[in-house]
């Protein structure tokens, strides 16, 4: 039976020791889907992507990839997925060519086979004329396209990316997403990354939020920032409450104090901002109007900003 899910997770949770790093988390990723698990540090994407991986053995809960489980169809499933790795797996005393064919030996992909896939790679992650270079003298960027068509040799079906942009600059993480789309596009494979960037997560197809090890949000970008509404108002102040109680007791504004900042949603941003300066002027020292953000999404449904500590 082919499942209608390229990757299925179902009550997911996992502790080390007496911390729990995920509380029941379930989700599916449709097949052909470019998917990002966004949290801040601590979010427990991590730990989810080690479980997918089968780096870790999954005690609470059911994880499936293309119809095969994580627990019990280990082989199945490492053979189906390609593992892009945030720390570097690659040899920097071997050619980029070396490192393929090291890859290519541990998966079996040999003769005239080998010499197609790496071809097409090769030409695809824009590597042909840096292919007998040693990896030490590649740049970040270049490095990671080799790591890339290291978890593509093999043709995959779903591939993992740990916190791929680590370390890239903007015009390598542009060809990052490049290559990306192709894959889905072209050769179906659905892409399943990590990422603490906002803006990357722009680019995803549907997001799953995580915070804290629990799922918080899951939709696509523009579904999760049209689900604040309206305008968002940031206001600086050194006066918080006191702005809170007045844009309540005169405007009846509900507001909410996140970090060192008053935020509220309206539908109608320009005028709430005549509002409250005509109301409350001498308790703002700044104010901002925007259009809702990941960033806001992330605010609504935890209470804090995305790259605020939490206190453990």
């Amino acid at each position: 039976m082919i499942s209608p899910s390229a990757v299925s997770i179902e009550n997911v949770s996992h502790f080390y020791g007496k911390r729990q790093a995920l509380c029941e988390v379930s989700l599916s990723i449709r097949p052909g889907e470019i998917f990002v698990f966004l949290g801040p540090n601590g979010g427990g994407k991590s730990t989810l992507f080690r479980l997918l991986s089968t780096l870790m053995p999954l005690r609470h809960g059911n994880i499936q990839i293309l119809g095969h489980g994580v627990s019990n169809q280990q082989d199945e499933v490492r053979r189906k997925l390609g593992v892009v790795f945030q720390m570097p797996s690659l040899d920097k005393k071997l050619t980029v060519l070396e490192n393929i064919y090291q890859q290519a030996a541990l998966y079996g992909v040999a003769g005239e086979l080998l010499r197609e896939r790496t071809q097409l790679l090769l030409g695809k992650l824009e590597l042909d004329d840096r292919k007998n270079d040693l990896v030490e003298d590649l740049s970040g960027g270049l490095r990671r396209r080799v790591e890339l068509a290291k978890g593509m040799l093999h043709s995959p079906k779903v591939l993992l990316l740990d916190e791929p942009s680590t370390g890239l600059d903007p015009s390598a993480r542009q060809a990052m997403w490049r290559y990306l789309d192709y894959l889905r596009t072209e050769q179906g494979v659905t892409v399943v990354l990590t990422s603490h960037l906002l803006e990357e997560a722009e680019k995803a197809d549907r997001i799953a939020i995580l915070d804290q090890g629990k799922l918080v949000a899951l939709d696509t970008p523009n579904a999760l920032k049209e689900s604040i509404g309206g305008d968002t108002i940031s206001i600086r102040t050194r006066q918080p409450e006191a702005l809170i109680d007045r844009l309540q007791s005169d405007l009846g504004l509900a507001a909410s104090e996140v970090s060192d900042l008053v935020r509220l949603e309206t539908e109608d941003g320009p005028g709430t901002i005549r509002a409250i300066m005509q109301s409350a002027s001498e308790l703002v020292d700044a104010i901002t109007l925007a259009k809702p953000s990941l960033e806001d999404v992330f605010i609504a449904m935890t209470g804090r900003q995305f790259t605020e500590e939490v206190s453990k």
